[in-house]
């Protein structure tokens, strides 16, 4: 059993740039949460408010729980937005409850990247439990299928990260746009939103740059132990 496995270095990169961008997303939340708009939307009503003008009146808004946890739920058509997010009427919070309700107007129109996403989505959940799992076995044993098995089902994460960045960045250009052309953010307040959901882009980025990484090292030790 190794100690030291150089193949980790591999990884490192995006490590880094995943640890860089949690820590920019947290410090955004935590700066603009505390810039209040001046017009005084709270996040509830801006996500009830663009709803309703995308003829999505039947999609509910709810409160969820914990911080930054906010979503949009396709199966139950529902926008979660957090505590923070739900009451809040700062500049995260109308960003946050705009780029969610994105994804509503998303799922109205047919956007083909959530589409295709929503479809791939329940059987990724099990690809990404058992492809690592199935890697090791394989390797530790020497079974090299089934180290074969891990990195295709690795691979078909990966790909599932790579369509969820256009569906996020779609959500984040809809979302600002929204702020702006309905008046619930000043000319000044604009370009604030803008870092808050850049920010929070960032981090899909370094996740995806963290999973190619990964496919990458278990193509290198699976080509190392064949040899």
């Amino acid at each position: 059993m190794y100690i030291w496995d150089p193949t980790y270095l591999i990884l490192l990169p995006g490590l880094i740039l995943a640890m860089i961008a949690q820590i920019r997303v947290q410090s955004a939340y935590q700066h603009y949460s505390r810039e209040e708009s001046e017009r005084g939307y709270a996040g509830v009503q801006v996500a009830e408010a663009l709803l309703q003008a995308n003829g999505l009146s039947h999609v509910e808004v709810v409160m969820g729980n914990g911080q930054l946890s906010d979503h949009y739920d396709p199966r139950h058509k529902k926008v979660v937005l957090s505590p923070g997010v739900y009451r809040s009427s700062s500049i995260a919070a109308l960003a946050i409850a705009a780029h969610e309700t994105g994804h509503a107007i998303q799922h109205g129109e047919h956007y083909i990247p959530l589409a295709f996403r929503s479809l791939l989505a329940p059987g990724i959940q099990i690809s990404s439990t058992l492809a690592l799992p199935l890697f090791f076995i394989g390797f530790l044993f020497g079974f090299y299928p089934l180290t074969q098995i891990g990195i295709y089902l690795f691979t078909a994460v990966v790909i599932f990260q790579m369509i969820t960045l256009p569906v996020e960045f779609n959500a984040s250009r809809r979302a600002l746009l929204a702020l702006d052309g309905n008046g619930f953010v000043t000319a000044e307040e604009y370009p604030l939103a803008r870092k808050m959901l850049s920010a929070a882009a960032l981090t899909y980025v370094a996740s995806l740059l963290v999973s190619i990484l990964q496919l990458m090292r278990l193509l290198a030790l699976s080509g190392r132990r064949r040899r």
